[in-house]
């Protein structure tokens, strides 16, 4: 069946209220390509009850961030900073079409390659990178449901706390709560439980620009410090599924943390790999291109 050139956006409200008013880069590329396709465009609430009738509305769907209503719908979502994005057909990150391709490194322009890194390693570093170093212990960014063990991870983070430190006895560890996660009295007395157990173990809040610059390694489930630590040359072992496993360690391997201090793959192609080879650089000239070429790959008549 046929479906009218219509396509809804459902965003939260203030993403909604910038679209609307053409302020929205990224929506307005979109827009852009699909009005001059002679789609029409409508911005709606990203909320349980639009969401519902998404499911059985005709036209087509871009969502911000939740999962794509039907199978003309599809998700679009910062990757990990602007203007970088990707619209996928899933929300779950580790299953979109960066985490099942396959990096090469050899196959990246290596004089592109160092031109692009060196550029964003100064945006996302900017003055911390002069205080990056070693001072011998290993940063946990945790983030939420602690006691749980979700379909995507290899464990709770609690118990990716007990392997870590089971790996790595006498080491310091210093574990962060997220600041915009609510934690629950079991979770952190779980925590205080392992503190008082583990002199070597400190929890606090926050505190990434301090401790991103001077860890050894990061250990995290699928934390965005893991790939901003990219940046600073700081190796990774992850507990659940990303989008950007192929240069990290797998917490699942029982040699990870054996492997992790000689770990160094080639972070500057794997960047431009996944940021402006894979995903949408809003910033740039293909941007309109790689729009149309994502949409017209889900079926969605670009022409």
């Amino acid at each position: 069946m046929s479906h009218p050139k219509r396509v809804r956006f459902y965003l939260n409200d203030g993403t909604r209220r910038r679209a609307r008013n053409g302020e929205h880069n990224f929506i307005a590329k979109i827009v852009h390509v699909l009005e001059r396709t002679g789609y029409e465009i409508s911005y709606h609430a990203n909320t349980m009850p639009e969401r519902l009738k998404a499911g059985t509305r005709r036209g087509y769907a871009l969502c911000e961030m939740t999962p794509p209503p039907n199978k003309r719908a599809m998700t679009f979502r910062r990757v990990y900073h602007y203007p970088f994005w990707q619209i996928q057909a899933s929300d779950k990150r580790w299953e979109w079409d960066v985490a099942q391709a396959h990096f090469d490194p050899l196959a990246c322009p290596g004089n592109e390659v160092q031109r692009f890194f060196s550029y964003w390693q100064k945006r996302i570093c900017g003055p911390l990178f002069d205080h990056v170093g070693d001072d011998d212990f290993i940063y946990v960014p945790l983030q939420g449901r602690l006691t749980d063990h979700r379909s995507f991870q290899s464990c709770s983070p609690i118990d990716m706390l007990v392997r870590t430190r089971a790996a790595c006895p006498g080491t310091r560890i210093i574990a962060t709560l997220h600041p915009k996660e609510t934690y629950s009295p079991d979770e952190l007395a779980a925590l205080d439980w392992m503190q008082k157990s583990d002199p070597d173990l400190s929890v606090q809040t926050g505190g990434r620009d301090t401790l991103l610059p001077r860890c050894s390694c990061i250990v995290t489930m699928t934390s965005s410090v893991a790939f901003d630590g990219m940046f600073f040359g700081k190796p990774a072992v992850t507990f659940g599924q990303t989008d950007f496993h192929h240069v990290m360690l797998d917490g699942q391997d029982p040699d990870a943390f054996d492997r992790i201090q000689s770990h160094r793959p080639d972070y500057a192609a794997y960047l431009w790999w996944v940021w402006q080879h894979m995903a949408i650089n809003g910033g740039h000239g293909s941007a309109e291109a790689k729009i149309a070429a994502k949409l017209s790959a889900a079926g969605w008549p670009i022409e």
